[in-house]
């Protein structure tokens, strides 16, 4: 079984950059609360106490490993490539996302905090960090989008069960980009008793490493499972990118090794018109939420609204070392639209029995794309990240007959 070990890596470098990414863009009141947090991740992630207690909790609360599951059925229909899927999905609250909250949880618990903060977009990242606050006894408040809270319902209600309060956010499109701006005002003014959770491989040094390093846990897994399974690596690994934490850990044990990686942005509408979220794709280098990366911005640097049917990729922003992976020519990154992942969400359930969350489906539908022009003894590996239980009633008026056709 894999467990969180310590690991050499060689980006970030001593001052958190990803070749030109990365960094610490923040108020000087934050520096202080950042360097204390940059110092106890390094001693927590050396010590074996640490360690073995955060593999605990993934063995025996979230559920760990998770299924490196062969999708027969979706792989005959389609023909060509044989699709696997890592099914991140049935973690404990239904998404990779708790991998990150019970590490940072854990910190906050070693740092003395009493209290965590935390923003969320799909809602997924604001569960896990409510999970965790109930389980470690910490207060927890999440910030969220007016937007967001509307197609999330579901997870909004979930976190006021597990005891958190939702705050929302007002300001601007209502969605993730708003909550973190909220989230990081409320923090420069707490950071003596607050922890922030970020969600994703977004923020200052040292979040993006951070998250990256408890979020690896997906792709470590997925290689020893491939090798059990199929006897070798996988061709090609696919993953959605949002802020990016998903593929970032499924991505990085990979790095070295002679298999392609995919990353799938949100096109949204189209990426011919304004409607997208495809950073990568179209966006350019600045600086966000305290991170230099990719994002969509206009030429006088005022950050553009980012689209998208998922509200987990509905973010102008994106991790650094994604940037940095696209510069080097490392990672491949696409887009796929709202309505390829809707077919591709279809298709899944249709065929495998497996319900994704939009986010997932995204990374579905382009390995439905190319699996067809693959041989038959090709493997794709899809990280499922999240369920789709939550998504369930923003779909359901996308998929309703339209007047004049027929109900399946």
């Amino acid at each position: 079984m894999t467990k969180m070990t310590a690991a050499n890596q060689t980006v970030p470098d001593e001052k958190g950059r990803f070749g030109s990414f990365g960094g610490r863009y923040v108020p000087e009141t934050l520096m202080n609360a950042l360097n204390e947090l940059e110092e106890a991740f390094e001693e927590a992630r050396r010590d074996p106490q640490f360690l073995a207690q955060l593999n605990h909790l993934f063995s025996y609360y979230s559920g760990r490993p998770t299924p490196l599951y062969y999708a027969q059925r979706l792989s005959e229909t389609l023909g060509g490539a044989q699709i696997y899927l890592k099914r991140e999905d049935l973690n404990h609250t239904g998404a990779h996302k708790l991998n990150n909250a019970l590490g940072q949880g854990l910190l906050a618990k070693r740092l003395g905090k009493k209290a965590i903060i935390a923003e969320t977009g799909a809602g997924q990242h604001g569960v896990a960090s409510a999970t965790v606050a109930a389980k470690l006894g910490l207060s927890c408040k999440v910030f969220m989008g007016e937007e967001d809270i509307k197609r999330q319902e579901l997870n909004v209600f979930r976190m006021k069960l597990l005891g958190a309060e939702v705050i929302p956010a007002t300001s601007g499109t209502r969605t993730l980009k708003d909550a973190t701006n909220e989230a990081i005002r409320y923090w420069v003014s707490h950071v003596e008793e607050a922890f922030y959770v970020i969600g994703s491989v977004i923020g200052p040094h040292p979040y993006p490493y951070m998250v990256r390093e408890f979020q690896k846990i997906i792709g470590e897994e997925t290689k020893e499972q491939a090798m059990d399974q199929i006897g070798r690596m996988p061709d090609e690994v696919i993953a959605c990118v949002g802020g990016g934490s998903n593929a970032m850990g499924m991505f990085y044990p990979f790095i070295g090794e002679n298999v392609r990686l995919r990353g799938v942005e949100a096109a949204g509408h189209g990426i011919d018109t304004k409607k997208h979220s495809a950073k990568l794709t179209l966006g350019t280098p600045g600086v966000i939420h305290g991170t230099l990366t990719y994002l969509l911005q206009d030429e006088y640097g005022q950050v553009q609204e980012a689209h998208s049917i998922s509200a987990g990729l509905d973010y102008p922003g994106v991790g650094p070392e994604h940037a940095y992976l696209k510069e080097i020519g490392r990672v491949t990154y696409t887009a796929v639209t709202d309505e390829e992942a809707l077919a591709a969400l279809q298709l899944l359930s249709e065929t495998e029995g497996i319900i994704p969350a939009l986010e997932s489906a995204h990374a579905l539908a382009d390995a439905i794309k190319i699996a067809p022009d693959m041989s038959s003894d090709k493997v794709i590996v899809v990280c499922l990240s999240g369920r789709g239980d939550k998504d369930v009633a923003a779909i359901q008026k996308y998929l309703q007959p339209k007047k004049g056709e027929e109900q399946r």
